[in-house]
């Protein structure tokens, strides 16, 4: 028999890493999908490849404010086409469909990688009591033996003319011998007061949508809505030297010193002191004998 909590297709075998429980579907519906709210609906699967892919595929016939959340994700997508999985439960991975487009210009829809870094690095700091940074652009990092790693990432994809679908991928109780880069991390090993993936989910959710309400009430404003302002606070790409790998293979090292009205970092070159506005590509943060 399948328990009234378990994810949808889920077998009784879930169960079987005690560490590792289903997460809570009926209590995360009442909680999330109450009048008012963006949410607008809650699925959980047992396991495929990208809740991203999944979600975009059924945009057209859903509602904004769905979400589609993976007990485990086996071909989870990042910038660049990365993937990556993780072993089933260990994490939160999940996909979001917003409509940003009644009142918000397509040219500000850029920002919502960088909001929802913001709301997951908020939500993920009171809710799991540990301290969060985040890596221009779009990297949830924590602190683990005094080194950084990234615990996740976040991906905005286009859904048709109006849509976007935003997912994330961040690693809960991922254990030392788990980990797929020694970069990585989890909130486990960042030594996180809790990580009960139900009240994380529900915390990074509702600080989802208190950030992107704000934008979106600002017309994508980012500097009206306080994003722009919350983002620079919480980055740890600022103020250090870092280098840039650009498309193309041509490379910039420098100090970043801002992120501009548009989403993209701002770096001194070391040098000629020119100002580099990095749009797209790798940031790597340089330690001083790099």
């Amino acid at each position: 028999m399948t328990p009234d909590n378990a994810p949808d297709g889920a077998p009784a075998s879930r169960w079987s890493d005690l560490d590792r429980p289903p997460l809570n579907v009926p209590a995360l519906r009442r909680g999330l999908l109450v009048p008012g709210s963006l949410w607008t609906s809650l699925d959980v699967v047992a396991a495929t490849g990208s809740t991203n892919s999944d979600l975009a595929a059924r945009a057209a016939s859903l509602p904004e404010g769905a979400v589609l959340v993976a007990e485990e994700q086996t071909a989870g997508r990042g910038r660049l086409d990365r993937t990556w999985s993780a072993p089933a439960r260990s994490g939160l991975f999940f996909s979001v469909l917003l409509r940003p487009g009644q009142g918000v210009p397509p040219e500000s829809w850029g920002w919502l990688p960088l909001l929802a870094g913001v709301a997951a690095a908020t939500g993920l700091a009171r809710a799991a009591g540990t301290d969060m940074s985040l890596k221009w652009p779009n990297d949830l990092l924590v602190t683990v033996g005094g080194e950084e790693r990234k615990t996740g990432g976040i991906l905005a994809e286009r859904a048709g003319d109006d849509a976007v679908v935003l997912g994330m991928g961040i690693n809960v109780t991922l254990r030392a011998d788990e980990l797929p880069v020694p970069t990585a991390g989890s909130l486990a090993l960042a030594n996180a007061v809790s990580t009960d993936r139900d009240p994380l989910l529900r915390a990074v959710l509702r600080s989802l949508e208190h950030w992107y309400g704000e934008w979106r009430a600002a017309g994508g404003d980012p500097a009206a809505s306080g994003v722009q302002e919350a983002y620079a606070a919480g980055c740890a790409t600022l103020g250090r030297t870092v280098r840039a790998d650009l498309p193309g293979g041509r490379s910039v090292t420098g100090e970043a010193v801002a992120v501009d009205g548009q989403g993209r970092v701002v770096l001194v070159a070391a040098g000629d002191g020119e100002r580099i506005a990095v749009s797209a590509g790798d940031i790597v943060h340089l330690r001083a004998a790099d």
